[in-house]
């Protein structure tokens, strides 16, 4: 049997695509989850079309989001204990149908280290899914690049998004596979396939901003100078600002609500995956510190600056991507010219959930 071990909602999101897939052709797949996001939880599994998991490496009772980094040590505490002590019926799901037993981890989450540590634990291989993204940093972004570099370490099984990620796992151990472009690809084709309707009324023309990064957001001059460009530039063209709980708390600690006037520059509340999906599409542009959004971005061909000191993505850079070094002067100049990175979607180009799921057959036949 194959065990997804993942934790958040970009995770969730990721490896819908490769669940879907395995349940298509018949192959037992479980969703076994660590509670980083237990929020967003519920609506997030039925918009992706995901069942419940089957396994809590937490106790569900009393499970709640990991707000702040004081918040990891006791969650850490809360998953070994649980996964030690129920570590023998855990194998027997992982050997029940006869199958050999895989655990697939993925990204860059405290989840994907943890969770490839439970799959040799459980004497189970395990395959990383967005493997080898590198932004040459420990600290830019972290810990993203130090989950990452340790998850590589304890997986067998290697799944780079292309050629430029499994440079990176050259020297590593084991099957490196590469799936010709990141799984979001598949989710964004469902995303937009399966439309949530939403009550949110957007400007007929208008740019979208997203900003949450630990290394931004705690910086209140950093924070406070791109917000006070994006308010600036929103005079040309209405841009919307999508914040989560975390990102309000900072931006009321800072003084820095007046900045939105419900008109021109709005701030809303995040929405779902499949819910925010088809507002992005519609975006003249977008400005956010979220991997994950750059990716989007790129296969949709929308001009996106990446406001981070480095990124381990690499799509869309040099065509709909700059990245700005949190140099406000890049910003601006993005905002002056956006339209000329625009590209065209590349949306049809790649399916690498059955690239992902066809290795996984070869390799365990």
């Amino acid at each position: 049997m194959i065990a997804f071990i993942v934790g958040t909602t970009a995770e969730l999101i990721k490896i819908a695509p490769v669940y879907h897939e395995l349940t298509s052709r018949g192959r037992a797949s479980e969703i076994w989850f660590s509670g980083q996001h237990v929020d967003e939880l519920p609506g997030t599994l039925s918009d992706l079309g995901l069942p419940e998991p089957q396994e809590w490496l937490v106790p569900a009772s009393g499970a709640a989001n990991l707000a702040r980094p004081a918040d990891v040590p006791r969650w850490v505490a809360r998953l070994t204990a649980t996964v030690w002590r129920r570590r023998r019926a855990l194998r027997s799901r992982l050997t029940s149908d006869g199958t050999a037993p895989i655990v697939l981890v993925h990204g860059d989450t405290f989840t994907a280290p943890i969770g490839a540590l439970i799959g040799r634990l459980l004497a189970a291989r395990v395959g990383h899914v967005e493997a080898g993204m590198r932004s040459g940093s420990l600290v830019h972004p972290f810990p993203e690049e130090v989950n990452r570099r340790v998850a590589g370490r304890l997986v067998d099984i290697h799944f780079p998004p292309t050629a430029v990620e499994a440079g990176h796992l050259r020297r590593h151990h084991g099957a490196i596979v590469t799936t010709g472009a990141n799984t979001i690809i598949d989710a964004v084709r469902y995303a937009l396939e399966n439309p949530v309707q939403t009550n949110l009324k957007m400007p007929e023309s208008y740019g979208l901003a997203t900003l949450h990064r630990f290394e931004l957001v705690r910086r209140e001059d950093m924070y406070r100078s791109v917000l006070e460009t994006l308010k600036e530039y929103s005079a040309a063209l209405p841009i919307v600002y999508f914040a989560g709980a975390s990102e309000r708390e900072r931006l009321e600690q800072y003084g820095l609500m007046d900045l939105f006037d419900g008109e021109r520059f709005r701030i809303e509340d995040k929405l779902s995956y499949v819910a925010f999906l088809p507002i992005l599409a519609r975006a003249r542009f977008v400005v956010t510190d979220s991997g994950g959004l750059q990716e989007e971005c790129g296969h949709l061909g929308i001009p996106c600056a990446v406001h981070r000191a480095r990124t381990e993505r690499h799509i869309g850079e040099g065509t709909n991507m700059i990245l700005t070094k949190f140099s406000i002067r890049t910003l601006r100049s993005f905002l002056d010219s956006y339209d000329r990175y625009r590209t065209d979607a590349t949306l049809d180009e790649f399916h690498p959930s059955r690239t992902i799921v066809d290795a996984l057959e070869a390799l365990t036949a």
